[in-house]
């Protein structure tokens, strides 16, 4: 196993520092600021499950709406909030590309590891109190939720590279991703299964990358899918490829950055 070079330590020692200054910029530095990032979606989690579980008492899979929604929401608010994350990252950082030392990717992986660490947090607060409160405990599969969070947080990253590097070069895009995101939430599988659609259908939806990441995490606790709808895969070539895009589209952009 390689030893780190000095450039692979200096750069993790700066992304390091870089969220520590994203922690107190964001959150500050009283508890009451963490605490509000985490009751802030976990509230609006809590709502709309005990809302649909009113709507639709009996859900696709399992005996527990609540529970259904859960699972679904969580995986998607992570890959969501990254993409929105990160498309605003080089801006609000604009200042600190001026040093030499600090890269956009520094910019960009600091907020990403900020935001995946408040969402695994989040997930464990929703989860846990909703699976005790079951009547009949859950088989949970671990390797399955945690794989399920990897991906979205590495999906929500390559997405909101290429938003960072879009809106630096069309500043218009911020607008333009609000509208084309909206749908996502509807074609997702958050309401839904891939294992109650029609066959037709669901090869249209095998092509959303955020729809194998909610399904992963339902096998987590419904067990898995007899018809192997999710692909770890197929996601992390879609992050790759998203992420390589948008860094190429950095590299070339590395003037307006300053400028955005």
């Amino acid at each position: 196993m390689r030893a780190a070079t000095p450039r692979h330590r200096e750069t993790a020692r700066i992304i390091a520092a870089l969220v520590v200054r994203e922690t107190c910029a964001r959150f500050g530095r009283s508890w009451g600021g963490y605490a509000w990032a985490l009751a802030e979606p976990v509230g609006g989690i809590v709502i709309l499950s005990l809302a649909f579980a009113l709507i639709a008492p009996k859900p696709p899979l399992g005996s527990s709406f609540t529970l259904f929604y859960a699972t679904g929401i969580i995986p998607f608010l992570m890959y969501n909030s990254l993409t929105s994350a990160l498309m605003a990252a080089l801006q609000s950082n604009r200042g600190l590309l001026t040093y030499p030392a600090v890269r956009p990717t520094d910019v960009l992986l600091a907020r990403a590891a900020l935001e995946t660490l408040t969402h695994v947090a989040v997930t464990a607060t929703v989860l846990i109190p909703i699976v005790m409160a079951q009547p009949q405990l859950p088989e949970i599969a671990p390797d399955r939720i945690a794989l399920s969070l990897a991906l979205a947080a590495a999906l929500g990253t390559g997405m909101g590279t290429l938003n960072a590097a879009l809106a630096a070069i069309f500043p218009t895009w911020r607008q333009i991703w609000s509208v084309l995101n909206r749908p996502v939430f509807l074609v997702s599988g958050i309401l839904f299964t891939a294992r109650r659609i029609p066959e037709g259908l669901s090869e249209w939806l095998w092509l959303n990358p955020v729809a194998h990441v909610v399904e992963m995490m339902r096998d987590g606790f419904f067990g898995p899918d007899p018809g192997a709808f999710a692909s770890a895969a197929y996601v992390m070539g879609v992050a790759a490829t998203l992420f390589l895009a948008g860094m190429i589209l950095i590299r070339g952009q590395t003037g307006k950055l300053l400028q955005i």
